[in-house]
């Protein structure tokens, strides 16, 4: 069905584009498979991560940072309803884990991709910074540093997604898809916009 080499490939194949995610059509080539979920899930995740980083900007004015604080919301929710549909889309393929056999994981197999989407874009901004000519030798090496224990990180999560998945289907493990809820983003349930109406 997916193993983590061909997310990670994914994930790494859309950060190298000079163009993403600007250039990502969310009606990609993937649909309907799990992989249509897993690249939205990264596309959302990215403009989320380029979100932050406008966010803690200090030369622009506060209207600005509101908005992109607004945009981190949306993107932060978007991100989220990805990890269900990608773990909706498992549970109804792979028969074995709906039955709840085995011993119950306290993580999803979305929970792990987004994950490892994050871990990737961890990975290519940490290595911009092992690349840069316009600071220290003395960065550049502890980059280089933290560089080595996101990829060693990434490669555990990747073996934990292949066990887990692999567990799953031969009804060793299961887990249970969880609602996330989040409040704060909708209106009829965050106090503080249902009392602006």
């Amino acid at each position: 069905m997916i193993n983590a080499q061909e997310i990670r490939n994914l994930h790494d194949h859309y950060l190298s584009d000079k163009a993403w995610p600007e250039s990502f059509k969310l009606q990609h080539h993937a649909s309907n498979t799990v992989y249509e979920f897993i690249e939205m899930n990264h596309f959302f995740n990215t403009k989320l991560w380029n979100e932050e980083d406008l966010a803690r900007r200090q030369k622009v004015s506060d209207s600005e940072i509101a908005k992109n604080k607004r945009e981190i919301d949306k993107f932060n929710q978007a991100r989220n309803d990805c990890i269900e549909k990608i773990d909706d889309f498992i549970l109804k393929t792979i028969p074995k884990i709906s039955e709840m056999l085995g011993k119950q994981n306290s993580e999803t197999l979305g929970g792990i991709i987004d994950r490892l989407s994050i871990l990737s874009l961890k990975i290519f901004h940490m290595s911009i910074q092992t690349k840069r000519s316009d600071t220290s030798q003395t960065h550049r090496d502890i980059c280089s540093e933290k560089l080595k224990i996101l990829l060693n990180q990434r490669n555990d999560l990747a073996i934990c997604f292949d066990e887990l998945l692999n567990d799953c289907v031969n009804g060793l493990r299961h887990f249970k898809q969880y609602k996330q809820f989040k409040m704060y983003n909708d209106p009829n349930l965050n106090p503080q916009m249902y009392s602006e109406k």
